[in-house]
């Protein structure tokens, strides 16, 4: 277990993320999402990360509804905050956000104080908890100011009172993160995507601020959303199709993994555990058969000689851990 900054909230190593148990674009049935999080259960994972954005509080509820038969104490939960959920028609679905369900709600981004605590009680009343152990500001890339200026105090509160163990932000860009570690007290950051085989931005600024802040990091999107899964015509890069180059950078770094017996599903995995400031990497799964898949993923030894093949063709700066 990893302690998430100063906060005492501890995380796995391997997290499990949630945002396919709200039907992140294929619907999941509620028996295949509770049988994910019991396979996840299985396998150690004791961090589990869920959002009101995920399926317009599907995956809330349905995490909460499978974490339920496990003892409370022995497992942290994050959700965030920033989006607000008001009820509307019901009509039509929501698959222009990436979610197969019905549009029952509609997102309002609210960073204010009051914004934040009503997001939170309304996720807690999902869960069917009283308490979540981490809250993250979600997305604040287009509301700095108000983020920065209400939501960011708001969830100072929140901590000081002990509604919440831990607190931070969690985005897809590694800037603005960076100036959380800098100029706020957060206990973590979540970045996605900003720190993977193809993209190490995040080392830029924010890893090592973090590292000498001691604030915690949790990698998300360490598969770049499908390309490093398995790299093949049509796959996906953040949530969109993957360009030739990336396309092809990808089946390289999966051919190298080959010829040195591991695979890229486990290199993608390793290289985000690697670094210092990072406290856990959290993985999306669907199904008990992708839980397992990632849990042997991460386990698996990946050799010396494959970093060293990446720094010398170039793949991976030569300061990169491994």
């Amino acid at each position: 277990m990893n302690t998430l900054g100063r906060s005492g909230v501890e995380v796995t190593s391997l997290g499990f993320g949630a945002a396919a148990l709200g039907n992140l674009y294929a619907p999941v049935s509620d028996e295949q999402a509770h049988t994910a999080v019991r396979a996840a259960w299985q396998r150690g994972v004791r961090y589990f990360d869920t959002a009101p954005h995920y399926g317009l509080g599907r995956s809330e509820r349905r995490l909460g509804a499978a974490l339920r038969e496990y003892d409370r104490a022995h497992y942290t939960l994050s959700t965030k905050v920033g989006r607000r959920l008001d009820p509307a028609d019901g009509t039509g679905d929501d698959l222009a956000n990436g979610f197969a369900v019905p549009a029952t709600h509609r997102r309002v981004w609210d960073f204010t104080a009051d914004g934040i605590r009503r997001t939170l009680e309304a996720s807690l009343a999902r869960l069917g908890l009283d308490r979540v152990d981490v809250v993250y500001l979600h997305d604040p890339d287009d509301h700095a100011e108000q983020a920065f200026r209400e939501g960011y105090p708001a969830l100072e509160k929140l901590r000081a009172e002990g509604v919440v163990g831990a607190i931070g932000a969690g985005m897809t860009q590694a800037e603005m993160l960076t100036r959380f570690v800098r100029d706020t007290d957060v206990d973590v950051v979540l970045c996605a995507g900003r720190y993977t085989l193809l993209d190490q931005s995040a080392a830029t600024e924010l890893l090592p601020e973090a590292a000498r802040r001691g604030v915690s990091v949790v990698i998300g999107g360490a598969f770049n959303s499908g390309l490093l899964a398995d790299p093949a015509p049509g796959s996906t890069y953040d949530y969109t199709g993957a360009t030739r180059e990336l396309l092809d950078r990808a089946l390289r770094l999966k051919a190298i993994a080959e010829r040195h017996g591991a695979t890229l599903r486990a290199a993608a995995l390793a290289f985000c555990a690697a670094h210092p400031a990072v406290a856990s990497v959290l993985v999306g799964a669907r199904s008990a058969a992708e839980v397992h898949d990632c849990a042997d993923q991460f386990a698996a030894p990946v050799p010396d000689a494959f970093w060293r093949e990446l720094r010398d063709t170039g793949l991976l700066p030569p300061e990169e851990p491994s």
